[in-house]
């Protein structure tokens, strides 16, 4: 990265995490950040639209000829220039409206709406980067208005410490899609091609929708809970599991802070049971979504109080306790949909209507930064889960 580049990172940076008074309304800032996103948005996907077959999803690939969504990268571009022009009359500092107008312009210059695949695909090898971008504008314009209204924590910043990181994570586990889909299926497609379930797998297909979603829940739940609990025990997966554990602040972005190989154990197991059962295509499909917004949901910074909700469903209370720095959070409270999973075996760790003090790891032994983390499991000696 040259010196101009670098620079010109740290005074975007420097911008999105502007102190809440010059964050405050009718300051530019907002316009700012939205026509940055936007326009970073709206570039990523045209990029993607040029080169298909190196960085777009084959199933988000089939959206590229269909005008709705065409129309829709057109409205980003569109919005971007707009509220970047809006940042640019409002705000002193006009770095973000600038950037925001200047991706807004190279994608208009690459195609726009209208851009079409330069070159044929040569491999099936594909990095999701439209994936990356739905993934995180859908998230974020989702939860980032929930957190904004009803917050945990009214200090936090949504550009707070380590943004860049989670960010990262998110980056990282979008691009590589494909490989972390094909890796996690694997064990399931492996005991499948060993074993046969033929009678059950049919009775479990003919079951209805309604009841077939949350019997996915339970099972996944289940495998996951266990898992999970090793996870926490075994010092060998502890050291993968802290980096998820490191994340000194809960939001939208905080859930996404997990280990490959976590991701590819966790995945690998909890896909075994929908799998192996012979769930109907259509409920998988459906857990899939659900548990993706789920899992977003309880590490959010979203202060409700759901106490009739929370004896039964996983709330981000609920979770939070799982990330506390208190003595009285470790190792409880693992389930991610079902509290009567942790009931039934003693892990259960709701107080009153109090939440964690704090979050991480005691002494916060992780190193910040994706490739430090990443490489943490591999460097530092095994620690206990006592630590959490």
């Amino acid at each position: 990265m040259t010196p101009g580049m670098r620079n010109l990172r740290q005074a975007v940076r420097a911008e999105l995490e502007a102190s809440s008074g010059a964050r405050r309304f009718g300051s530019g800032w907002i316009s700012g950040v939205l026509g940055l996103v936007l326009g970073l948005a709206g570039l990523a996907l045209v990029v993607s639209m040029r080169f298909p077959g190196a960085l777009s999803m084959p199933e988000l690939r089939a959206l590229h000829e269909f005008a709705r969504f065409r129309l829709v990268i057109h409205v980003l571009l569109v919005s971007a220039f707009g509220l970047s022009l809006v940042n640019l009359a409002l705000r002193r500092n006009k770095l973000l409206g600038v950037v925001g107008i200047s991706c807004a312009l190279l994608a208009s210059l690459l195609g726009g709406s209208r851009a079409h695949g330069l070159v044929a695909d040569p491999t099936p090898l594909y990095l999701g980067l439209d994936f990356f971008v739905l993934n995180v504008v859908f998230t974020g314009f989702v939860f980032v208005p929930i957190e904004r209204l009803c917050p945990r924590d009214r200090d936090q910043s949504m550009f707070r410490s380590e943004w860049r990181e989670d960010l990262f994570y998110y980056l990282v586990s979008s691009l590589a899609v494909q490989v972390l889909t094909v890796l996690s299926f694997l064990p399931a497609e492996t005991i499948l091609a060993a074993v046969s379930f033929g009678g059950l797998r049919a009775w479990v297909f003919a079951l209805p929708f309604v009841v077939q979603l949350p019997a996915i829940m339970f099972f996944t739940d289940v495998a996951q809970y266990w898992l999970h609990r090793l996870f926490h025990r075994v010092p060998l997966l502890w050291r993968f599991h802290a980096v998820h554990h490191s994340a000194r602040s809960m939001d939208w972005m905080s859930g996404s802070r997990m280990h490959v190989v976590e991701i590819l154990v966790l995945r690998g197991v909890t896909v075994i049971p929908m799998i192996v059962l012979g769930f109907n295509p259509a409920a998988v499909n459906a857990y899939i979504l659900v548990v993706y917004l789920y899992s977003t949901f309880i590490h959010a910074n979203i202060g409700w109080r759901l106490s009739l909700i929370d004896k039964w469903l996983v709330t981000p209370r609920y979770h939070h306790w799982h990330h506390g720095l208190e003595k009285a959070a470790i190792d409880v409270n693992f389930a991610i949909h079902f509290p009567l999973i942790d009931r039934l075996f003693g892990t259960y760790h709701m107080p009153g209507d109090a939440w964690p003090q704090g979050y991480g790891i005691g002494g916060h032994p992780v190193p910040k930064g994706y490739l430090p983390q990443f490489q943490y499991p591999f460097t530092r000696p095994a620690e206990s889960s006592d630590s959490v």
